[in-house]
């Protein structure tokens, strides 16, 4: 049997794709390791997850493992940053350059999971005009002359106040996917991807446990 059997797309259920990147990054330690194959079973073992729950998530990317062996770890690299698109780099404009905007422009990791930030926007004179790691950052204003370059992704990172605003900006420039690092819902057109990461809802959640447990 061929270790990688076609299907048709599908689309996958969200919670399989946040657990994806944890599988590819326990697969490249145990590529480090020197492993050839692993077992969905030791996957999930290791990180927690129901073995079942492993095997379903690996089908959406319609790689086969081999019985009483498992899947070969080479191959299941390949095939996981294929799927999750991280073999081709994406272009992305970066909207805020506070505390956590510059982090981002220093995170080298983000090209290694196919993200390059080209450019980087403010308001802010003692930032505009400026270069961070290799990145230009622009006035706000000059968005629309930019846009020139056909860049689809933009990374929110602005003051609460301003994040429908600039995120309005954003689709009528034509941006496509939008990464939210702010905790306001913003509102978009159809056709529009937002993916929301709240930093301070991740924290109440570690604070509420933490009470829980003590």
């Amino acid at each position: 049997m061929s270790l990688i059997n076609r299907k048709k797309n599908r689309l996958v259920p969200e919670p399989a794709l946040r657990r994806m990147p944890c599988y590819l990054s326990y697969l490249k330690l145990a590529q480090r390791d020197g492993h050839k194959y692993i077992s969905s079973t030791l996957i999930a073992r290791d990180m927690g997850v129901d073995p079942t729950q492993v095997t379903k998530d690996l089908s959406y990317t319609s790689i086969v493992g081999k019985t009483r062996v498992g899947y070969e770890v080479d191959a299941l690299i390949d095939v996981l940053e294929d799927f999750l698109g991280f073999t081709v780099v994406d272009e992305a404009y970066l909207f805020g350059v506070g505390s956590l905007g510059k982090a981002l422009l220093h995170d080298y990791g983000l090209k290694q999971f196919g993200l390059k930030i080209v450019a980087a926007f403010d308001i802010d004179p003692q930032v505009v005009g400026k270069t961070i790691e290799g990145v230009e950052i622009y006035h706000f204003d000059e968005l629309a002359r930019m846009q020139e370059n056909g860049v689809k992704i933009g990374i929110l990172t602005v003051p609460v106040d301003k994040t429908q605003e600039v995120a309005d900006r954003l689709v009528e420039s034509g941006i496509q996917g939008i990464w939210n690092f702010t905790p306001v819902n913003i509102k978009v057109n159809d056709g529009v991807v937002v993916q929301n990461t709240s930093l301070y809802a991740h924290l109440a959640v570690m604070f509420n446990r933490m009470k829980a447990n003590s």
